[in-house]
């Protein structure tokens, strides 16, 4: 199955079993963000994506200045280890993290999960690629995806063991809405995948896409020498 069909089989499983009340509360959360738009301050495809240095689960500092030296960067934002959707994506960038690595790119997740939580995640997804703590979600700030969870579902999440202060250890209750960013040697960012909607998620086949299409750069330049 594509990750798109993992993830709408997910989702139509939880919403057969939800509570109305909780699936109402979900919708009316939806729709109030959408209206937001908060997409539209995202960095999208064409911008400098900005650095950034946090720690991995094993308390070494990333920096992604570091990592494009080596070669082009993506870098996934999800919500946390606690969000199935996410760990779907998860384990779907890991089966593709052979092909990344062979096309001479580096790959990063970045959550506002703690280094702990981070672990854990990156330990029950058997993840052989960097796991990022993103504390406070200063880096999702920067690159424009932070929001504020809604009032209504906090207890909600509470009820289900989620509470995003616990998970992320500080008072708030900020996520980043999922987002993938493909970023070239130079910073430039030259694919940019964000939706409102945390159920979407930026098929691996897309990155792998984005990533030839930089290993072909050269050749093509050099061809219109």
């Amino acid at each position: 199955m594509t990750l798109k069909e993992e993830l709408d089989t997910f989702r139509t499983q939880f919403m057969a079993k939800a509570s109305p009340e909780i699936r109402d509360a979900m919708n009316r959360a939806d729709t109030e963000l959408a209206a937001a738009g908060i997409t539209k301050h995202a960095l999208k495809a064409g911008d400098r994506a900005p650095d950034f240095k946090l720690p991995d689960v094993h308390g070494h500092s990333i920096q992604l200045k570091g990592l494009l030296a080596r070669g082009p960067t993506v870098v996934s934002f999800y919500r946390g280890g606690w969000c199935p959707y996410c760990n779907l994506e998860l384990r779907a960038l890991q089966q593709a993290l052979p092909e990344i690595t062979k096309l001479g790119a580096e790959l990063v997740a970045i959550s506002p999960q703690s280094p702990d939580e981070s672990l854990s995640t990156a330990e029950k997804n058997s993840l052989a690629f960097a796991v990022l703590s993103d504390v406070g979600s200063l880096v999702a700030k920067a690159y424009g995806i932070a929001f504020d969870l809604a009032e209504e579902l906090r207890p909600i999440y509470s009820r289900f063991g989620h509470a995003l202060p616990e998970k992320n250890g500080d008072d708030g209750w900020v996520l980043p809405i999922p987002a993938t960013y493909v970023v070239d040697r130079n910073g430039i960012i030259v694919l940019a995948f964000v939706d409102a909607d945390y159920r979407n998620r930026l098929e691996p086949a897309e990155i792998i896409a984005a990533l030839r299409s930089l290993a072909d750069l050269p050749t093509r330049q050099k061809g219109r020498v």
